[in-house]
């Protein structure tokens, strides 16, 4: 499987994480809820895994992020 640039995926968890943040906040604006949908989504898609947990869990892997630097996903 081809796996995207590690920058390109650590872009993709910065994302991630910034647009789950607003989320769980309740602060996120509709737009935001999208873009959350589709940075998840790309994630998912970027690592061949069908839950953000797991996609999650192999972009960091794959771009050197150790575990004490790991959040918890939602």
């Amino acid at each position: 499987m081809l796996l995207p640039h590690p920058a390109t995926l650590q872009q993709l968890i910065d994302r991630y994480e910034e647009l789950q943040a607003r989320e769980a906040t309740k602060s996120a604006t509709p737009e935001e809820r999208r873009r959350l949908e589709d940075t998840t989504y790309t994630l998912c898609v970027s690592t061949g895994t069908r839950n953000i947990i797991d996609a999650l869990r192999i972009a960091r892997c794959y771009c050197g992020t150790s575990a004490g630097q790991m959040t918890t996903a939602a």
